[in-house]
């Protein structure tokens, strides 16, 4: 069985999507791995991992947005040590994902003609994000 992971670090500009997909089909492409499995894991706690839409922003636009209705922000936590977008960060990721596996085949990530692979970030400030890309074949 080959095994090939790499660390990928991923600079976010506070709440906001970045797409990632073109980063991770990349060291898919360096692994030569033709079929096979594509594991990604965030390391972190405040932050998502997301395959989403990804011809139309108004679909991020109203995840972000139910997402803040349904896990606002204020003084409704006993956590919080990094302000008040800390909490709330946690429990978004909890209610996302931190890993998602995507098939490979012919040596490219078996996504679906819309999606594409995104790090939701969940905190108001930038950060650099941290994500373990591994490939199985």
């Amino acid at each position: 069985m080959t095994h090939y992971q790499k660390l990928l670090r991923i600079s976010t500009t506070g709440k906001s999507f970045h797409n990632i997909t073109s980063k991770v089909e990349a060291i898919v492409a360096e692994s030569g791995v033709k079929t096979g499995l594509c594991t990604l894991f965030l390391r972190h706690t405040s932050a998502s991992l997301v395959i989403q839409e990804n011809a139309d922003p108004d679909v991020l636009t109203d995840l972000a947005n139910f997402m803040a209705k349904l896990v606002p922000e204020g003084n409704y936590y006993i956590h919080d040590a990094e302000g008040p977008d800390d909490m709330p960060g946690h429990i978004r990721s909890v209610l996302t994902h931190t890993s998602e596996h995507i098939p490979i085949n012919n040596g490219h990530l078996v996504l679906g003609t819309w999606q594409g692979i995104y790090v939701w970030e969940h905190r108001q400030r930038s950060h650099t994000r941290e994500l373990v890309v591994h490939i199985s074949a």
